[in-house]
């Protein structure tokens, strides 16, 4: 890969910067909010995931999988994790315990996932995760997370009603990115990150300052299972499991992306070598209460934006990452950026994770048969994605937390259709017609 020089080192450093911690700041704080936790243990899962998470990314960037690629809070894990906690009542089940069996989950499936690693048994599962299974993977991978910056761009009074003003600064942020990668040049659309989360951040407190956070120092302290202890709550343990088995699907849908963009090659022992992290960090995970970590699909539709596939740059945003958490001030400054300015920016970063969708299908033929193999799942799940959770009550309390999220049944119905069908002979099938 070609080198950056020092100034673009420096920028581009600093894009990473805001790229990682825009995706993970949220996640603590919404984890330790809908656990009930007080401010103070919030503050030190915040910390931990500060410091915790610019370190993954500088071991998985060097010693790991070495692409440009944010090791974070896995979407999926977040997303599971934030429903049982929701699910708490109709499980008859305190938060502590539903906190607690999540925990013995995530122990459980990171120890597995060092065993198979260390084993090398993880080749064999991948051959479950097929390209298409993969290509379903993106596509409601990207779903699910343009839903989540699309709301959390809009500004929602206690009440309910949309605040129009900054709602509408939000969509005004998105053009303005936009238009920065369509219209800019080449250096202006490299830093249209950069440049829309800084210039929107001043141009917010400029005419919201009323709504400008303050910031405050974070907690010095940390501690161990701050969601609940480890216990035997055998439903809750089997869901999270089943859900950090598909987690590792990030692994391989991220380093084959990221290969293609970069024309490095993902080999095994590179996969092989990320697993073993994930496994370890998702050991650490379960300690200290956060979501469980995976290389970031996302990433790519960032390298996309960017076009800056040097790794120099993305391991000194991880290495400043972790400085935040170790000098809680400078954390507490970068967490007075206005969260919808965050989203919106985001919002367009990962319109470019559609285009790997997209081009993820190339090779592939379609007709009124084999389009069930991408259309069922996707549109399944993307379906489950937009109904109330509550509806799912009518099934036993321990299939819900699957049954309601739409990423996992649509990835698990397409493993299906790929073990039952032999698509690859009505493709061969569908090309002699063609020919003809």
């Amino acid at each position: 890969m070609k080198n950056t020089s020092s100034v673009k080192t420096i920028f581009a450093s600093l894009q990473w910067l805001f790229f990682i911690f825009a995706n993970t700041v949220v996640v603590p704080v919404s984890i330790g909010t809908a656990f009930g936790l007080h401010s103070g243990e919030i503050a030190a899962m915040l910390r931990s995931s500060l410091i915790f998470t610019g370190l993954a990314c500088v071991l998985q960037g060097r010693f790991g999988h070495r692409f440009p690629l944010m090791e974070g809070h896995s979407g999926l894990m977040w997303g599971l994790v934030l429903n049982l906690s929701l699910a708490s009542s109709s499980l008859g089940m305190s938060l502590p315990e539903i906190g607690g069996g999540i925990a013995s989950g995530i122990l459980l499936a990171g120890i597995a996932t060092l065993v198979f690693g260390l084993f090398r048994i993880l080749s064999y599962l991948q051959k479950i995760f097929t390209p298409m299974v993969m290509t379903v993977y993106l596509f409601l991978l990207t779903f699910q997370l343009i839903l989540i910056f699309f709301r959390g761009m809009l500004k929602v009074s206690e009440d309910g009603t949309l605040e129009l003003p900054i709602s509408l600064f939000s969509f005004a942020v998105v053009i303005l990115v936009s238009l920065m990668k369509i219209k800019g040049n080449e250096i202006i659309g490299n830093f249209s990150i950069l440049i829309g989360m800084l210039l929107g951040w001043v141009i917010y407190v400029i005419l919201f300052p009323s709504e400008s956070g303050t910031g405050s120092q974070t907690s010095m302290e940390f501690s161990f299972f701050p969601l609940g202890s480890p216990n035997l709550n055998y439903g809750i343990i089997a869901i999270t499991f089943i859900a950090s088995v598909i987690n590792l699907s990030n692994t391989i849908a991220s380093v084959q992306a990221a290969s293609k963009l970069t024309g490095e090659g993902a080999s095994q022992s590179r996969l092989d070598r990320s697993y073993l992290l994930t496994g370890s960090y998702s050991i650490v995970a379960a300690f200290l209460g956060l979501v469980p970590y995976a290389p970031f699909t996302s990433s790519v539709g960032f390298l996309e934006s960017t076009r800056i596939f040097d790794r120099k740059p993305f391991l000194l945003g991880g290495g400043l990452m972790a400085i935040l958490g170790i000098i809680p001030v400078l954390g507490a400054l970068l967490a007075t950026l206005p969260i919808t300015v965050g989203n919106a920016v985001l919002f367009v970063a990962y319109l470019q994770l559609f285009g790997t969708s997209l081009k993820s299908l190339n090779g592939y033929i379609f007709d009124s048969k084999s389009i069930f193999r991408l259309a069922a799942p996707v549109l399944l799940g993307l379906s489950i994605m937009n109904l109330d959770t509550k509806l799912f009550t009518v099934f036993p309390v321990i299939l819900q937390p699957l049954l309601s999220n739409g990423f996992i049944m649509g990835v698990l119905l397409s493993i299906i259709l790929e073990t039952l069908f032999r698509w690859d002979e009505q493709e061969h099938e569908i090309a002699r017609g063609n020919s003809r």
